[in-house]
């Protein structure tokens, strides 16, 4: 099993997160808050309140873990393609895997990194969701002190398995999703190259963006259900499921619920992901 994809794929996820961890935190209190009007609202109070630093709440623990984690989502996508073709990340475009192979691995790609991305998506999102400015003598103390100190936290409050609160509404948004966000990314590749030739830096650059708008429009509605299951042990709030939070969803703020944080993902998808293919296909051509 070649491992050079699975560093390649911790190197770029790490440049992407650092891109669009800001973007995501405004995604994150969107999605789970009713405090913001919108998402110039959320930015200006985010800022008048925490600083630029609020932004980056939640990012220390993920530069490590969800890097990793898209190490391991690249480097299955690869290796799976390599089972179902026998050719290697070098040979694709001159004997390029057919569109249902892709869509396969990326599904499997997406699924394997589910089991290793809930626990960390989980403690990002709950610092992420901490609007308290940062320490000032006689101010009250945020509710976790850091990443670790959330994990023992939940562990403590909501058992082991809390720290996979709402993997299944995950599974759900990543399984199929990274099948079409590799499928795009492969199509526009190959619409704009020529046969046996790498894409340009541009191509891979517009592909990788438009795959991450493509899949994030998809997966976004699930999204929203899955960020709310994660917060819910917090709030001592119990959904029976998946179908019962999108119900509870609905009943209280509407159809439009599904959609919170769309614009935002759509915004923060296109240069994390052109940046994050960039680095990654320039990587492999590196070591190839």
């Amino acid at each position: 099993m070649p491992v050079e994809e699975f560093v390649a794929g911790w190197i770029s996820g790490a440049l992407g997160l650092v891109l669009g961890h800001p973007f995501d935190t405004v995604k994150v209190r969107l999605q789970t808050q009713t405090t913001y009007r919108g998402i110039i609202d959320c930015m200006v109070k985010t800022y008048r309140h925490e600083s630029l630093l609020g932004f980056f709440k939640g990012m220390s623990f993920p530069i490590a873990s969800i890097a990793v984690v898209n190490s391991v989502l690249f480097g299955v996508y690869s290796n799976t393609l390599l089972a179902l073709t026998a050719t290697s990340h070098q040979e694709w475009r001159a004997q390029p895997p057919s569109y249902t192979h892709v869509f396969i691995a990326g599904c499997t790609g997406g699924f394997v990194q589910v089991y290793c991305l809930a626990p960390f998506d989980l403690i990002k999102v709950r610092l992420q969701n901490q609007t308290e400015p940062r320490a000032r003598p006689g101010s009250p103390p945020p509710r976790y002190r850091g990443p670790v100190h959330c994990a023992v936290s939940i562990c403590q409050e909501e058992g082991p398995w809390g720290l996979f609160r709402g993997a299944w509404a995950l599974t759900l948004r990543d399984t199929p999703t990274m099948g079409i966000y590799f499928v795009t990314y492969e199509w526009l590749c190959r619409q704009s190259t020529p046969d046996d030739q790498n894409p340009s830096s541009a191509t891979v650059l517009a592909a990788g963006g438009f795959a991450g708008i493509v899949s994030w429009a998809v997966a976004t509605p699930l999204d929203v259900i899955k960020s709310r299951m994660q917060m819910a042990g917090l709030k001592h709030r119990v959904y029976r499921g998946v179908l019962d939070c999108m119900a509870s969803s609905v009943r209280q703020e509407g159809l439009g619920v599904f959609f919170r944080g769309l614009t935002i993902n759509s915004a923060r998808a296109f240069p994390v992901n052109a940046v994050t293919f960039l680095s990654y296909e320039y990587l492999l051509r590196w070591w190839g």
